[in-house]
């Protein structure tokens, strides 16, 4: 039996497990091409007609675009796409192809009598994968962004989404260990989902180094498999060859969309936002350093009313919003694949590549 507004341990995912299990939402990835390239974006894609947002951004670092606008004070009511990419600050530039797209699509706030006369609110936030291919100059532009859209615009409702090295995750790494996108999603007993898409680019670590075990699969519905101590020794010694080989601490930021079908107001929707990092330092220590710039956005599709006489309703969702944001980052460090980069470049081994698949 659960308390007025308590959420059961663990709510069952939805049909793919993603972030597109809230109705309407579309993910697209691109990646920067060329052989020095270790870059790109992944953008969400909202239903027509917008979606509620907000976004908390807790670390020391960031680089991000419209993120005023979502302020629930502020003029904007709704969003038509989020953008998160690579490229550091140059990759903000992507944003600038979504809105081209959007705009041709008659999607935005409209500013005059015409239909096509719309000013698209495209929020975008970047991490920091300058160089990790080889070529400092191979980043995300609006060509970019353009082909994330048009590649979420082209896929089903409820489609799977890639995880691992794709999209903005492609030069994403965790520590020395490589990261990536990944994503989750839970169905309360409401029928409410929530859903999340992370990419995972933390200068902390994502591994207890005591035991090997991701960190994010503490406290889960079945206990962790702990890798046996020669395996889990061996592990430690090529991540340190790794940061030897790399040089100086990654710059980083791991980015993060959490959504819901309930139709929460923007207000709650910050609350999602800022609740969703508790799910980010479960799976990442230590988290929020100068060098990140984590961030999270909350979209609220507003399918599905709150239930009504439970002020307290909205835990539910924040609670499994932070459990997605964990599973994600889990799920993201599994899927990657490890990227021995360019001569000068470095290298990154995966998880797998380390410890198998446990």
């Amino acid at each position: 039996m659960t308390g007025h507004g308590a959420q059961p341990p663990f709510s069952p995912p939805g049909a793919v497990d993603a972030l597109t299990d809230v109705a309407g939402l579309r993910v697209g990835h691109a990646r920067v091409p060329g052989e020095g390239a270790l870059s790109g974006t992944t953008v969400v894609l909202a239903p027509e007609g917008g979606v509620a947002a907000a976004v908390d951004v807790r670390g020391g670092g960031p680089g991000t675009r419209e993120t005023d606008a979502l302020d629930p004070r502020n003029l904007v009511r709704r969003i038509d796409a989020v953008v998160l990419t690579g490229g550091s600050a140059y990759g903000l530039d992507s944003a600038s192809g979504v809105m081209a797209w959007l705009e041709e699509q008659r999607r935005g706030v409209q500013v005059g009598p015409d239909p096509s006369q719309v000013v698209p609110v495209v929020p975008a936030a970047c991490l920091f994968d300058l160089g990790r291919g080889g070529d400092w100059r191979a980043r995300p532009d609006a060509s970019t962004g353009r082909a994330a859209v048009e590649a979420a615009a082209r896929t089903e409702p409820g489609a799977p989404v890639a995880e691992g090295g794709v999209g903005a995750g492609t030069g994403a790494v965790a520590g020395h260990l490589k990261g990536g996108v990944g994503t989750a999603s839970a169905v309360l007993p409401s029928g409410i989902t929530v859903g999340a898409l992370v990419v995972v680019n933390a200068a902390g670590s994502v591994i207890d180094p005591v035991t090997g075990v991701l960190y994010g699969e503490y406290g889960a519905a079945e206990p962790p498999v702990r890798p046996v101590a020669e395996v889990h020794e061996a592990a430690r010694r090529r991540l340190d060859e790794a940061r030897d080989a790399n040089g100086i601490p990654p710059l980083n930021t791991t980015l993060a969309v959490v959504a819901t079908d309930a139709g929460l107001t923007r207000s709650q929707a910050q609350k999602l936002a800022g609740t969703a990092h508790d799910g980010m330092a479960r799976a990442v220590r230590p988290v929020h350093l100068l060098n990140d710039g984590d961030t999270v956005f909350a979209l609220a599709t507003g399918e599905r009313p709150l239930p009504q006489g439970n002020p307290l309703a909205l835990n539910d969702i924040l609670a499994a919003g932070a459990d997605a944001v964990t599973r994600a980052i889990v799920k993201a460090v599994r899927a990657a694949r490890g990227v021995d980069a360019r001569p000068g470049a470095g290298f990154h081994p995966s998880y797998s590549d380390l410890y198998g698949t446990l």
